[in-house]
């Protein structure tokens, strides 16, 4: 093996073990089933990667407010948060309202976030939506300097491993 070869190696090494360089890019995303974010999520979190939201984050994909930390998250000015309380489909696999599915979500978002809301009228059934200068004080801006100068790559939210439910933050709970 020459000295190239092992250069090489190295520098593949090296990247490999530094996940923070990568950036998660989250855009249209429509939520799902909680419990599949809540492990997409934590899964993330552990990887050290940096998100960006540049678009539509709705339903279950909120719990990104709550579960990356605040210093490794910023926003497009593109970026919308949509809330509404959880819901399960019942036995005609109509929605119904899921309080624990709800709570759950209540307990994840930081107290920024439960402030917005209330202030929005809570959680319920309608989509309230967050976007603009109510991100100011809970998502940093992507445009400070300091962020896009640790970005190395860039890759999308895998969004095809998280099943979509329409625009709902759908409870695993059946």
């Amino acid at each position: 093996m020459g000295i190239r070869s092992l250069l090489l190696c190295a520098a593949i090494l090296v990247s490999a073990m530094t996940p923070a360089a990568a950036t998660m890019r989250i855009a249209e995303d429509r939520g799902g089933q909680i419990g599949h974010y809540l492990q997409a999520f934590a899964m993330l979190r552990s990887s050290g990667e940096r998100v960006v939201v540049d678009g539509n984050c709705l339903s279950a994909c909120t719990l990104v407010l709550g579960l990356i930390p605040r210093e490794r998250m910023c926003a497009t000015p593109r970026a919308r948060f949509g809330f509404h309380a959880a819901w399960m489909p019942d036995i005609d696999g109509r929605p119904v309202t899921s309080p624990m599915g709800t709570q759950a979500l209540w307990n994840i978002y930081p107290v920024p976030v439960r402030r917005w809301i209330n202030r929005h009228g809570g959680l319920s059934r309608r989509m309230i939506f967050m976007q603009g200068r109510e991100l100011e004080g809970i998502v940093a801006s992507c445009d400070q300097p300091t962020r896009r100068a640790h970005v190395r790559s860039d890759r999308r939210f895998a969004t095809g491993s998280i099943g979509y439910h329409g625009a709902s933050a759908a409870s695993d709970r059946r």
